[in-house]
């Protein structure tokens, strides 16, 4: 399993850079965990097609995190071909999709399109499988008009978690017990900021994080100008990791 970090930003830019975007390859099929509104400027700076996604698993409906399906979606319909797409996330996320093509392109959601796209709902219940991996979800704590997720994914005998955006509860416990590589929120380094976690925050329960790897993501400003008093590893836009 291989992990690139397209967009590891905050939803404003911060520091120059994408929205939530991490690729994961595994198993020969290719996922994306988010899908922020500059994803697809992302996935073009990094030589990524678009047409080669099998699946876009999503954490939570804020749209730094989904707002790029539209983009996506009508993009797809011009170059994907019928290369069939699953889109999976919290309960709801397909009308909340649909409102938003609406919102951006009236009329796009209506179109045909011209390759298979299913829509998945993921809750906390057994875990579902989507492009070949083990998606299991977690709720966390982040209103985002439909339950946020914490995200596992297992793959090529590998275990990739993901927190999205929370403030601190123990579903991270949950959700990284045992992964190989725990990608985690870290928005500030000591402010605290409600629905987010901070860095100190984080490290407080970092013992409780049987992960064997740690990187952190959605930095902001704060975090970003500090990264020197961090002791572990902090994602970059273009970053790739082995799982």
């Amino acid at each position: 399993m291989r992990l690139t970090f397209l967009g590891c930003g905050d939803a404003f830019g911060s520091g120059g850079r994408f929205q939530a975007c991490l690729l994961v390859a595994a198993g020969g099929r290719r996922l994306l965990l988010d899908c922020g509104a500059s994803s697809l400027i992302a996935m073009r700076q990094h030589d990524v097609d678009p047409a080669s996604i099998d699946a876009i698993v999503v954490s939570h409906l804020h749209g730094d995190h989904f707002g790029g399906l539209p983009f996506f979606l009508l993009d797809g319909q011009f170059r994907r071909g019928s290369r069939p797409l699953t889109i999976a996330g919290p309960p709801g996320v397909e009308r909340r999709v649909m409102e938003a093509m609406e919102v951006l392109f009236p009329g796009s959601s209506a179109i045909t399109r011209r390759f298979p796209t299913t829509f998945v709902e993921l809750g906390s219940g057994p875990p579902t499988v989507v492009a070949g991996a083990t998606v299991t979800a977690y709720p966390v704590v982040h209103p985002s008009g439909a339950p946020p997720l914490a995200l596992r994914l297992e793959a090529d005998g590998r275990i990739l978690a993901y927190s999205g955006d929370t403030e601190w509860t123990d579903a991270l416990v949950e959700a990284a017990r045992g992964a190989d590589l725990f990608v985690c929120e870290a928005y500030t380094l000591d402010r605290r900021v409600k629905f987010h976690l901070d860095w100190r925050t984080l490290d407080a329960h970092r013992a409780r994080l049987a992960c064997r790897r740690l990187i952190l993501t959605h930095l902001g400003p704060e975090m970003l100008a500090r990264l020197d008093e961090v002791p572990v590893e902090a994602a970059r836009d273009g970053l790739s990791v082995e799982v």
